[in-house]
């Protein structure tokens, strides 16, 4: 609270001194006659507290009055009078009302239809608040707030009434409330309520609102010595305290509806039943009113059917107890400002009260808000302050940090003083046309621009780099003090609306880079919002959103581009070999991985090779490495010696080193060896809406989503697709080990014998796919699906399904729940391997002996390279791991 008292006070010190003296020292010299002595003062409060004034007025006078028709029915006997409404209530035209009328006049007999009689309460008033008490002193007392507040205070400083400041109207439990009512019993006027309050019971009505610092505003001690104002305010709190502890006043209301000619009219009337409050609030009036006795379907002739010609007619002008009403409303002000900004709008002039209850704007006072209001400026209407008030109550439940309000806040009145001072003539027109004196011309007044504010250093030639404005348009860049011998320049998306620069630099970076808050279009980078702070010297994801080159700011290193190679042989004679791309931006480099950490599956300079180097060598003759592939996004990986490759790499890069052509198999290792493809993290290929492959980026801004990854269009923001998804909503990996009931193990016999030597039974290999992410199932693209988890709440909330792979956007909409598929899968064993079921295909097309495999009694049509029923040769997972 303390925090949002200085963000208050600063501001109103800063934003009343500058367009205080703006306004006194120009309109002095522009009006001499008028204006020359006088202090034309600014507020952020008062203004608008000005504002609602004038808009009352110019309401009012641009209001244009029209005549409406209606119908009156009266039904006057016996001493009662009863007064019928018409249901259609008025007319603007003359001549459908004198229609309806004739059409009344014609079969004047009226039937009552319908008779209703229900309870009516009147409730007692809410326990008394600052805002109350400054309303109701002006209606009931016709006391004006200051001075209803100035005599609360002094009746508080002699222990007769609470503390007078308060925004609670809730009594606290441990307030006893009967011993404050006992202390009134002995007055004349009140006493005797008193008393029968406490026989009846007290049953106050509670508010909604508590400051949790001073209950409501309540008498503390009796006295009866008062005179004056003093005695009327000190009585209007007691009448007020016992009134909200009693009950409410009840009545019972009566409904008749009656048909004349087939229009209907409708007469109400109200007999009290208990005053309850009303006996001591004296302030409230409810009075009864009389009705006849009728009954359904009785049939009676009104005294009289006539037609009425009236006028809708303004609003009138704001009383003070209005002006403090919409105050609280729009925020402007606290309850005990309020007063004091009424006060202030009265002695400059710039309001007044004709017949001392209703608010007048002055000259001076419409003038400056015409004025204002030409600018394009609504400074007279209460958002911008109404929007301070919401963020300092956040600064008082730690919600917004005060730096961040209170520099909001001076950039935003600086610009609004900046143009202002540049159209300072339209506040002399305004004035002109309302305080007849010509104004005087002056030189206009020229603020002094704010000094370029250095950003960094460029990293090319050292000058300063500065925020800018584009010549051309909305936007802005970031621009080398250099030019033109440097051009180093970054020019920010239409998508940035604003930046702003902070005081505060970097931590992580060198230099003093200061960090920047940048203001976007809604839902164009609907990751960051509306407002992101950062710092573009470390904050890569940012910049390759914005594409923003790293070496705009901050040296870079540029190493040249290198292909190396690094083999490494195990026991079992196998081979791996690793080829690593270094990219020649710094920027798509992505950090080393090393043991269990992800390795994209859509780097292409990586080629994995499994069992001897002979083999390898004949794979490489058969099938083109992918390491001379385009490279597309290439991403280092480094591998430890003493570590398992199997435990990290990716499916989706592994070159099996079987060969698929009949050829015999060279029989130098016998033993069988089991490559569990656990903890992978395959980054299947995404494809945004261009079908380019998308790029996969960290959300780096505080919040939820902290740390979770993204993909989005490669290309640069404002110039590809809106193509936008989650990680966890893409493709999952295929071998994601967690545990042995979800993991895929191969296990590869390395008896490499003759083609026909492979058993054909188990043993040999035993491939589980279990929950593994991929399956056959196509969409109707004939691409593979993609496995998604739903993540909305609601009662599929984890439930997975099938999707086309090309996204939302994609014209397929193929879907399929996961669980109906896996009736399919779940019992699925591939008893041989891989390897062995390759060899027996390749025998049986090459005239071995050993007889074809019978088909499973029920069996379908099987795979032509695994042999398992459910999908074809295309579709393969064998062919999609390769």
């Amino acid at each position: 609270m303390s925090d949002a008292v200085d963000v208050r006070s600063e501001l109103d010190l800063r934003i009343g001194a500058a367009f205080t003296r703006f306004q006194t020292l120009r309109l002095q010299k522009v009006f001499p006659n008028t204006l020359g002595d006088m202090l034309i003062s600014y507020g952020s409060c008062q203004f608008p507290t000005l504002g609602f004034v004038v808009e009352r007025f110019l309401a009012i006078d641009q209001f244009k009055s029209e005549p409406y028709w209606k119908i009156k029915v009266t039904d006057d006997r016996d001493g009662i009078c009863v007064e019928f409404r018409w249901s259609r209530v008025r007319l603007f035209e003359k001549m459908p009302c004198q229609i309806f009328l004739d059409m009344c006049l014609e079969r004047p007999e009226a039937t009552v239809e319908k008779v209703t009689s229900k309870p009516k309460s009147k409730w007692r008033p809410l326990p008394l608040d600052t805002i109350e008490l400054e309303k109701q002193g002006s209606r009931k007392l016709r006391l004006n707030a200051k001075e209803t507040m100035r005599i609360a205070e002094r009746l508080y400083i002699q222990g007769l009434i609470s503390y007078p400041r308060t925004e609670t109207n809730i009594f606290p439990k441990e307030l006893n409330l009967g011993s404050l009512v006992e202390q009134q019993v002995n007055n004349e006027a009140w006493g005797g309520f008193a008393r029968g309050l406490l026989g009846t019971g007290i049953s106050p009505r509670q508010g909604k609102k508590s400051d949790q610092a001073h209950p409501p505003i309540h008498p503390t001690k009796y006295t009866d010595t008062l005179q004056g104002n003093e005695a009327r305010v000190y009585e209007f709190v007691v009448r007020h305290f016992l009134a909200c502890l009693s009950k409410n006043a009840e009545a019972r209301e009566t409904t008749v509806e009656i048909n004349i000619a087939g229009e209907k009219f409708t007469a109400n009337g109200l007999e009290i039943i208990a005053r309850n409050y009303l006996d001591v609030y004296i302030y409230d009036k409810w009075e009864s009113k009389q009705i006849r006795a009728y009954e359904q379907r009785q049939v009676f002739r009104p005294t009289s059917i006539d037609m009425v010609e009236e006028k809708t007619s303004p609003p009138s002008l704001l009383t003070e107890a209005e002006l403090i009403a919409l105050m609280d409303k729009h925020g402007i002000g606290t309850d005990a400002t309020h007063a004091e900004h009424i006060d202030t709008i009265k002695s400059r002039q710039y309001v007044g009260l004709p017949d001392n209850q209703h608010f007048m704007p002055g000259k001076l006072g419409i003038g400056l808000v015409m004025g204002y209001d030409n600018m394009g400026f609504q400074m007279s209407k209460p958002h911008l302050r109404a929007g301070l008030e919401k963020d300092l109550q956040l600064i008082c439940q730690r919600q917004k940090d005060p730096g961040e309000v209170l520099q909001d806040q001076i950039n935003t009145y600086r610009e609004v003083f900046r143009v202002a001072m540049e159209r300072a003539n339209l506040i002399d027109d305004a004035l002109a046309r309302h305080l007849d004196e010509r104004p005087i011309q002056t030189e206009q007044a020229q603020l002094a621009p704010a000094g370029d504010i250095t950003i960094f250093k460029c990293p090319k030639c050292g000058s300063n780099m500065v925020l800018k404005d584009r010549r051309q348009g909305r936007g802005k860049y970031i621009s080398c003090m250099g030019y033109p011998s440097c051009t180093n320049a970054i020019w920010l998306p239409e998508a940035v609306e604003d930046v702003e620069i902070l005081n505060e630099t970097c931590t992580q970076c060198t230099g003093n880079m200061r960090k920047l808050r940048f203001k976007l279009v809604r839902n164009v980078i609907p990751l960051y919002g509306t407002s992101y702070t950062t710092c573009i010297g470390c904050d890569t994801t940012f910049n390759e959103m914005l594409n923003i080159k790293e070496d705009c700011v901050r040296q870079t290193g540029r190493a040249a581009l290198t292909d190396h190679h690094n083999t490494r042989d195990n026991s079992s004679g196998t081979t791996f070999t690793t080829t690593t791309s270094q990219s020649q931006n710094a920027r798509q480099q992505r950090p080393t991985i090393s043991g269990n950490m992800r390795y994209p599956a859509s780097s292409r300079g990586y080629s994995g090779s499994i069992g001897t180097s002979s083999t390898s060598d004949r794979r490489a003759q058969n099938q083109p490495s992918r390491a001379n592939k385009p490279n597309t996004g290439s991403r280092s990986a480094t591998v430890s010696d003493d570590e398992d490759y199997s435990s990290w790499i990716s499916t989706n890069d592994f070159n099996s080193s079987e060969n698929r052509s009949g050829q015999s198999r060279n029989p130098r290792n016998t033993n069988n060896r089991t490559n569990t493809w656990g903890n992978i993290d395959n980054d299947a290929e995404v494809m945004c809406n261009c079908h380019e492959t998308a790029i996969q980026l960290t959300v780096r801004k505080e919040g939820p989503n902290k740390g979770r990854l993204f993909y989005k269009c490669a290309k640069p923001q404002g110039t590809g697709c809106d193509f936008f998804l989650w990680a966890t909503d893409s493709v999952e990996p295929r071998g994601n080990t967690t545990s042995d009931d979800s993991s895929w193990t191969s296990s590869v016999n390395r008896n490499h014998g003759s083609a026909g030597s492979l058993p054909r039974g188990g043993g040999a290999s035993n491939n589980d796919w279990g929950n593994a992410s991929t399956s056959s199932v196509t969409c109707h693209c004939d691409q593979p699906a993609r496995k998604l988890t739903v993540q909305k709440d609601g009662p599929n909330k984890g439930r997975q399904f099938y999707g086309c792979p090309k996204g939302m956007n994609s014209t397929c909409n193929f879907f399929k729940w996961a669980d109906e598929d896996d009736a399919d899968n779940e019992n699925t064993d591939w008893s041989n391997s891989a390897a062995a079921r390759r060899g027996n295909q390749t025998r049986n097309r090459g005239g071995g002996s050993a007889p074809k495999r019978p088909r499973l009694a029920g069996g379908g049509r099987k795979c032509g390279i695994c042999g398992i029923e459910g999908h074809t040769r295309t579709r393969c997972p064998e062919n999609m791991r390769d």
